[in-house]
């Protein structure tokens, strides 16, 4: 099993690099638990055609996934009116609910999921997903059972606002200095330093390791396995 961290200024192992050991852990969704990257390209691109607007290079597309739909449509044309900026993002809920391929999580998620639960651990989603998108998801991947709250940019306000975490932190009962969220993009990072939490990238999704390092995260993982290897020795720690 890897077990190496990446930090901010490069690899380091494990016990060099512990983290505050956490009671909950939020989990972003798309690109981080499930390999939804290129589907969600793929409808956005799809959105852009049927609106008649310039198709966006797919690594330009990729760096917006995380925000909050209405954000990143107007990340990717800052040129539209709101109304216009409404309209792509209509286009890309309907290319996404029509869509037929399935959505997998990436190896070792539920496994992960499991583990974390039966040590103790409290699980929770941030997603900028709308409440349908992150509804239809856990019943297709079937890991809703594993989360005991969740939050959408729907619900509150997109990334890189730290509202989720704060509504999530209210809920449970817990501080920030207990509390890690892990995600694939900087957005992930950034909402997380706003909100006071330890923040832990995943190289495996949206943005890649020079744009996650840039946002500073406590640490970087490869791979699923290694968040439970970190968790454990957080506990372990004296």
């Amino acid at each position: 099993m890897n077990t190496t961290l990446i930090a901010a200024d490069g690899p380091s192992h494990a016990p060099d690099a512990l983290l505050p050991p956490p009671k909950l852990i939020v989990f972003d969704w798309d690109g981080t638990l499930v390999q939804s990257t290129g589907h969600i390209v793929r409808c956005f691109e799809r959105a852009m055609a049927s609106e008649n607007l310039p198709i966006r290079p797919a690594d330009q597309i990729q760096g917006i996934i995380g925000l909050g739909l209405f954000e990143a449509a107007r990340v990717l044309y800052p040129e539209l009116g709101h109304a216009e900026t409404e309209s792509l993002a209509e286009a890309y809920r309907a290319h996404y609910f029509k869509r037929t391929e399935s959505i997998d999580p990436y190896p070792g998620t539920e496994a992960l999921l499991s583990s974390l639960r039966d040590a103790g651990c409290w699980l929770a989603i941030a997603t900028g997903k709308s409440n349908r998108g992150l509804e239809e998801a856990l019943s297709e991947t079937g890991l809703g059972h594993y989360f005991l709250s969740t939050r959408t940019a729907e619900q509150t306000v997109s990334k890189p606002a730290p509202l989720m975490l704060m509504q999530l932190l209210d809920e449970f009962g817990v501080t920030s200095a207990q509390t890690w969220m892990i995600g694939d993009t900087d957005f992930d990072m950034l909402m997380a330093h706003n909100a006071g939490c330890t923040p832990v990238a995943i190289t495996h999704g949206a943005h890649d390791i020079a744009r996650l390092r840039a946002a500073s995260p406590a640490a970087m993982v490869d791979e699923l396995s290694t968040i439970l290897d970190i968790y454990h020795a957080a506990h372990a720690a004296p």
